[in-house]
């Protein structure tokens, strides 16, 4: 293993934009929720005439869609993912929006078919039910309860309040508060795993987020304790949650 720096400046140089995470092959693993959600969005793409993936990132997941609607369009609100998802999708007749946090939907009324998303930053429902058509649908892999908590309570110490947010019961329930009626929930916990404070790093520095003040030299002590930790040979593990929610209009 190389050394601590040598950890640290290569995953501190490292590119963070966008939502690949190629980078941590061998380094780092999560498994996969079990009912594939970029094949499934591929299926409902494939079946609808208009749709729109809300905070697509550099627009990945949706690019692995073979097919899209004669209408398809996508917001992202971080300038460095919309770059990267216009490059990547506007060959395919891509709409890309850059959008403002907390901003409503540029978009009119009644305007898509199908709604999607792969893990929203915080899924506006009432704006999803007004651009979707009547008997329209939303279909979205979300990030569920204390998420990663066991790497963010590392660096932060206890969240007791912040495990609590995220719960999928609780967003079905904004969902038909909103006026959408709920037609699949999902859940599913996932093992996370890393080998190296490399990964650690890059991952903290792409999910900012998780640690909003994280910096290397802020958090050096807890950063140093993780790699003593590994090149005893003890991968850190933590885990994701998720859960696949489908509601219609």
């Amino acid at each position: 293993m190389k050394s601590f720096d040598e950890l640290v400046a290569e995953a501190d140089a490292a590119d963070v934009s966008g939502w690949g995470f190629g980078w941590l092959a061998g380094r780092a693993s999560e498994e996969r929720p079990p009912w594939g959600y970029a094949r499934l969005l591929a299926q409902r793409l494939a079946t609808v005439r208009s749709a729109l993936d809300l905070d697509t990132g550099g627009g990945e997941v949706l690019d692995e869609a073979p097919y899209f609607p004669p209408t398809m369009c996508a917001t992202e609100a971080w300038p460095p993912n919309a770059r990267k998802a216009h490059e990547r999708l506007a060959a395919r007749g891509v709409r890309l929006v850059l959008t403002a946090p907390g901003a409503g939907l540029p978009f009119a009324d009644a305007s898509f078919e199908l709604v999607t998303s792969r893990h929203p930053v915080s899924p506006a429902w009432a704006e999803v039910r007004r651009v979707l058509e009547p008997g329209g649908c939303y279909f979205a892999q979300h990030v569920g309860p204390a998420s990663a908590f066991e790497l963010i309570e590392h660096f932060l110490g206890p969240l007791p309040a912040e495990r609590r947010l995220r719960d999928p019961q609780d967003e079905a329930a904004a969902a038909g508060a909103a006026g959408l009626a709920v037609t699949d929930l999902r859940t599913t916990r996932c093992q996370m795993v890393f080998h190296d404070v490399g990964a650690v790093i890059w991952i903290l520095r792409k999910c900012v987020w998780w640690v909003p003040d994280f910096s290397v030299a802020r958090y050096r002590d807890a950063l140093l304790a993780l790699d003593q930790r590994m090149r005893r040979g003890e991968s850190f593990v933590a885990h994701s949650t998720r859960h696949l929610i489908e509601a219609r209009r």
